[in-house]
């Protein structure tokens, strides 16, 4: 696929992650520094979200680099940075080390998403962009996968959100996130150039409209598109004048020898399940028994579910809003986790009265659990970088709450994140998005039904060994202790 990004984004970071960098460039220049990007609560009170927008960040750390033009905006607009971090900025390029699970990967709260290892100016500077690229993308993921999980296995999904989108790029990462979450195509074009696919789509009511009659209007687009020639119903009256149009439209093809192997209509209003069935028995009737039945209009998972539940009659469905511009947020936040000061790792941490806000410290590694016996995922797994896990039988507890301790037995580990840049140097191939979509079919089928549904679902376990809850517990005591101590003076 082409490059996603089409400008250069250095100088997408926030202004006090520039003003910070300046300090270190006096201070702390020499400093490592280790991000965690997570989220803490999965958006829609889903039991999972989708990992996304890696190939977007790898574009955006490639291109990573301050023009002329950028340092002359500094000097000229009264930011009075000092002239050593200029001569920093006018000379960047990225040096560190990023860690990421793959696209496509089913993640789940105050887990790793992207761990960034650098010099503390560099993983200040891309800690906005980074975050924008993935909140957006695991959006637009989540929200696709969250319909497809509710739609009948046999039934394709077109993405159809572009114009519903907050703006250019999020149109874009709605059609191609939306096909890796599992989205059978796009109506966006130049998405599916992109990705070198024939975009979908039918007409619009303003097509019907034009002509002096509805039959009028489907014999010219079915004249036209023979081999698409599904027709919108439900621009006047679905049942009464919408349907039989149709009918009278393929039978005028059938009887001028034209194929009526690609034939259907789409319901975008009014009662989709009764309009549905009424309109396939209407159709069957008519000896069209072939014809396909596209239901749209604002779906989203419970919608479908509900359509399921009534005995609807759909081959395909059209979504759009709830893809490009799904309800709720990923919140992904992007949090220190650790310096690394002449080879000794020190791990931070930061409180807060609310528990969930309490971040996961240290330079972490992060390893899934599989029960050997039914593939199932068990646990997502923390341990400290370079710890060696007992494989036969393993004690885990959740980072979130002590007292949920759990052993597990007879399990394979898989590590979630992979390298993507090593020292400055791209070192992951990334897949394409069809590799990507098969991976997230494959992923998704390895969660328990229970934690997938969309009513209460079953709580996934995010743990840690014992060393590691025991280091996030020292920290929080010793934390708490000196809060007490600065109280005292």
């Amino acid at each position: 696929m082409k490059e996603r990004l089409p400008r250069n984004y250095s100088l997408l970071t926030d202004a006090y992650e520039l003003f910070m960098s300046d300090s270190y460039v006096k201070d702390k220049k020499g400093t490592i520094g280790v991000f965690d990007a997570f989220f803490r609560v999965v958006p829609n009170k889903g039991g999972y979200a989708i990992m996304a927008g890696v190939d977007k960040l790898i574009d955006y750390i490639q291109n990573l680099h301050f023009t002329d033009d950028d340092i002359n905006y500094f000097k000229e607009s009264g930011y009075n940075f000092s002239d050593e971090f200029l001569e920093y900025l006018r000379n960047f390029k990225f040096s560190g080390d990023v860690y990421a699970i793959p696209d496509g990967t089913p993640v789940f709260p105050n887990e790793p998403l992207v761990t960034v290892k650098a010099p503390l100016i560099e993983a200040q500077i891309v800690e906005t962009a980074l975050l924008s690229i993935i909140n957006g993308a695991m959006e637009h993921a989540t929200g696709a996968r969250r319909v497809v999980e509710s739609t009948p296995k046999n039934v394709p999904i077109m993405e159809f959100g572009a114009r519903r989108a907050d703006g250019l790029e999020a149109a874009m990462d709605a059609s191609i996130y939306g096909i890796m979450a599992g989205c059978a195509g796009t109506s966006n074009v130049l998405a599916a150039n992109l990705l070198g696919i024939k975009a979908l789509g039918t007409m619009a009511h303003s097509f019907v409209e034009t002509y002096d009659n509805e039959f009028e209007a489907f014999k010219a687009f079915a004249k036209s598109h023979p081999n698409n020639a599904t027709l919108l119903v439900d621009t006047y009256d679905t049942l009464r004048v919408g349907v039989p149009n149709a009918i009278k439209t393929f039978n005028l093809m059938k009887e001028n020898g034209i194929s009526t192997n690609n034939i259907g209509i789409r319901i975008d209003s009014g009662d989709l399940a009764y309009l549905s069935i009424k309109s396939r028995e209407m159709l069957d009737k008519a000896g069209f028994q072939n014809a396909k039945i596209c239901l749209s209009n604002g779906l989203n998972a419970e919608t479908i579910q509900s359509l399921v539940v009534q005995g609807a009659k759909f081959d395909s469905l059209g979504v759009g809003d709830n893809i490009s511009k799904p309800e709720g947020r990923m919140g992904c936040v992007y949090k220190e986790v650790a310096t690394i000061e002449n080879g000794i790792v020190t791990p931070k941490i930061k409180l807060s009265n609310d528990v969930i806000k309490i971040v996961n410290p240290g330079f972490k590694e992060l390893y899934r659990a599989y029960d050997k016996e039914y593939g199932y995922a068990i646990a997502d797994i923390m341990c400290l970088k370079g710890e060696e896990i007992k494989t036969d039988e393993l004690n885990i507890t959740s980072v979130k709450e002590f007292v949920k301790s759990t052993t597990i037995e007879n399990f394979d580990l898989v590590k979630l994140q992979e390298p993507i840049f090593i020292d400055g140097k791209l070192v992951y191939k990334d897949k394409n998005i069809f590799e990507k979509k098969k991976y997230c079919e494959e992923s998704m089928a390895k969660i328990y039904p229970e934690i997938k549904r969309l009513l209460n679902p079953h709580e996934y376990f995010v743990d840690g060994t014992d060393k590691y809850i025991d280091l996030k517990k020292n920290m929080i005591n010793e934390a708490r202790g000196k809060k007490k101590c600065e109280k005292k003076n």
